[in-house]
């Protein structure tokens, strides 16, 4: 795993404290992009930071993430979940940008893959064209999606204290995004069926011996994964951006967040999807 410094900076710069929170500083920021590069804890953004700061912060992160991951591949949903929300008493989702050096499929990756390394259940859909961007509904939405992906999503929390981060600190820290594992894909037939499928299917999450580590149901993610698609497409607009075909959009947690282990390894199934796909990764 290729680790990257930024020259000079994290010798040089440290975050800058100030009575009210304001955009992070390039300096700022790259010394944060150094410390998720060589997977070293950073500190904890300010508190006090805005939603709009952290979507200023965001975009010197992610431009300095671009660096080393390559081209941006799609967008990530998160804190979809009530109950990742309330561990970071947010009330809201937020979004982050995937990159193509962060996703990969079927794998055996190192446990300690980032600062603060931690693994979930998610699903990835992929973007089959613009009409997206003006899905209004779950079934709107779902004809303009090509596939779904089963997807074990290894977010990092970077910071030195997660438990103090606020939401628009995970805005800042690109929502926590550094790999993830894709399973073999269901090619999409936009029927009604499907979309009530995605609200039923039962998705277990297991260890390497089988043991369940959680279960919940389709309406984990904001009542319907494919809600999460639509809150994507209203953010993204926000921002001047929309969905093309291709794009791959990670749709948020159906489990607890959860630090993986040396010698172990975890499997996903979606009980109720056309084939019962599955994904796996194990922890090197």
């Amino acid at each position: 795993m290729k680790r990257t410094t930024w020259v000079g900076l994290v010798a040089v710069a440290t975050f800058a404290s100030s009575a009210h929170a304001v955009c992070p500083t390039d300096v700022d920021t790259a010394v944060m992009a150094a410390r998720f590069a060589n997977l070293q804890p950073a500190s904890n953004p300010q508190s006090e930071m805005t939603l709009a700061d952290a979507a200023c912060g965001r975009d010197k992160f992610t431009a300095f993430l671009s660096q080393n991951y390559g081209k941006a591949i799609g967008y990530k949903a998160a804190l979809t979940n009530p109950a990742v929300q309330k561990l970071l008493n947010y009330p809201n989702p937020v979004r982050g940008t995937l990159f193509g050096k962060m996703l990969q499929d079927g794998a055996e990756v190192p446990a300690k893959f980032g600062a603060r390394p931690l693994f979930e259940a998610d699903m990835v859909m992929e973007v089959a064209n613009g009409g997206i961007n003006r899905a209004t509904t779950p079934l709107e939405a779902l004809r303009s999606i090509s596939r779904i992906y089963p997807f074990i999503e290894l977010p990092d929390l970077v910071v030195e204290n997660p438990r103090k981060l606020t939401g628009p600190n995970f805005v800042y820290l690109n929502a926590g995004a550094r790999f993830g594992v894709l399973g073999k894909p269901i090619e999409v037939k936009a029927t009604p069926e499907l979309v009530e499928a995605l609200v039923n299917m039962t998705v277990r999450l297991a260890d390497q011996d089988g043991k369940e580590l959680e279960t919940s149901k389709g309406t984990a993610i904001l009542g319907q994964p494919l809600n999460a698609v639509l809150w994507l497409v209203k953010d993204l607009k926000a921002s001047g951006i929309l969905l093309k075909k291709g794009d791959l959009l990670s749709l948020g947690s159906f489990s607890r967040p959860l630090p993986p282990k040396p010698g172990t390894g975890v499997k996903v199934t979606y009980e109720g999807l056309p084939g019962t796909p599955t994904v796996s990764v194990r922890f090197k």
